[in-house]
């Protein structure tokens, strides 16, 4: 398996572990149930924010800014009615995001109460870093941006392993590429 491959494929049991640690249990039919309920959680958007995609959206100059390749699709849906629709890529030996639209807002995010959660602002909009992946937190990071009926989720893989990046904190990684990405996210999104 090529070193591009094998990131690859970390990224997306990450992304299973991060799924399963943001409320996702057990099913009887295929789709993941929700663990519990919370008062204080206000419903879901039916769908996933629109007027930004991801896969088509992130100008190629941003892309190439970070030396992200090889972009595949990385759609997703959970019981409870949670989705993300988005793509993947990969830095030539370096981290892996997959950035998505979802439907869970900024405020459900917060309301779980992830490990290593901090606030702040980006080119206008609210925005939460999070270390969902407890296996492996220095080496996973989640960043979900503010939009209408949802957020732009950034969901950065950087093992210690990989030499362009492995070294770098992995959610200074994701705000730095957040930082270049939203500001393409339109206003009325």
């Amino acid at each position: 398996m090529t070193p591009q491959a094998n990131s690859r494929r970390l990224t997306i049991l990450a992304v299973g572990a991060a799924l399963a640690l943001a409320g996702c249990g057990p099913s009887t039919d295929g789709d993941a149930k929700p663990n519990g309920s919370s008062s204080a959680n206000p419903s879901i958007a039916p769908d996933v924010p629109a007027g930004y995609d991801p896969c088509t959206d992130i100008p190629q100059s941003v892309l190439d800014s970070e030396n992200l390749r090889s972009k595949d699709k990385e759609d997703s849906n959970a019981s409870g009615g949670v989705r993300w629709r988005g793509c993947a890529w990969i830095q030539t030996d370096g981290y892996a995001p997959v950035i998505r639209t979802t439907n869970l807002t900024v405020d459900m995010v917060r309301d779980k109460k992830f490990a290593d959660a901090r606030e702040y602002t980006i080119n206008g909009r609210h925005a939460i870093s999070t270390r969902q992946v407890d296996e492996h937190p220095e080496a996973v990071c989640t960043i979900n941006v503010e939009m209408n009926g949802g957020s732009l989720e950034f969901f950065l893989s950087n093992p210690s392993s990989r030499k362009a990046t492995g070294n770098l904190d992995t959610c200074e990684l994701a705000r730095k590429l957040a930082e270049k990405v939203v500001p393409t996210i339109p206003s009325n999104a």
